[in-house]
């Protein structure tokens, strides 16, 4: 039976911004993932929370964002749990929703380089795939050196232009993902809020009026 591929893609989402969905389509798009789903962490727990919107509010946020895409849903996995969010107990849940799937853990290079700071990061790794993808101002080759290079040889480098065949899956476990990133963030969308700046463009326009409609960031 051919299994399906399911992805995750977490994150504090304060706000989720067009950079996420562009990134979640090229990955989809390549991978050929039936479904990604966007998971708000409740308290993110590698950030400050003076400047993070309730779980809540990111959570509608991520539902206003993701309306128009069927294929990327909406998933308060983390938020229902009111503790600090931890990737290994997240995976162990969508193991459990889809016990029959491949599941792919997608994240930016960035938080990659830290993965030796997750709780129980081995098991993680051992346990699904992982898409790296690239970041402005990292090189994914950083990637490769991670705890001392032992998961060299179990990575494997693609571009947009690349095609991927199903063999890569039998031989690696972490694809390092070279996309066109958008040269957007939530920190500079959440610094043009309170400097009276327009975020148009830089998130949907759903998102664009749940912020200005309920205050978001402007302190």
């Amino acid at each position: 039976m051919k299994k399906n591929r399911i992805g995750i893609l977490g994150g504090t989402f304060n706000p989720i911004h067009v950079g996420h969905l562009k990134a979640a389509e090229d990955v989809q798009k390549k991978f050929l993932l039936i479904k990604i789903l966007f998971i708000p962490s409740y308290i993110p727990p590698h950030k400050e929370s003076s400047d993070i919107a309730s779980p809540w509010q990111r959570l509608k946020m991520v539902e206003l964002a993701l309306s128009p895409y069927p294929q990327f849903i909406p998933s308060a996995l983390e938020i229902a749990d009111k503790g600090k969010s931890y990737s290994i107990f997240t995976l162990q849940k969508v193991k459990k929703l889809y016990p029959e799937a491949f599941i792919f853990f997608i994240l930016g290079i960035d938080a990659f380089l830290e993965i030796d700071t997750w709780k129980d990061y081995q098991k993680v790794l051992e346990q699904c795939f992982f898409i790296v993808i690239s970041r402005p101002g990292y090189k994914l080759e950083e990637a490769k050196d991670i705890l001392g290079g032992k998961y060299r040889s179990r990575m494997f480098e693609i571009s947009g232009l690349d095609k991927l065949k199903k063999e890569a899956f039998l031989s690696f476990k972490i694809f390092l993902f070279k996309i066109n990133s958008l040269e957007v963030s939530s920190t500079d969308i959440r610094k043009r809020i309170r400097h009276g700046h327009s975020i148009k463009g830089m998130v949907p326009e759903a998102v664009e009026d749940y912020i200005h409609h309920h205050g978001l960031y402007r302190n």
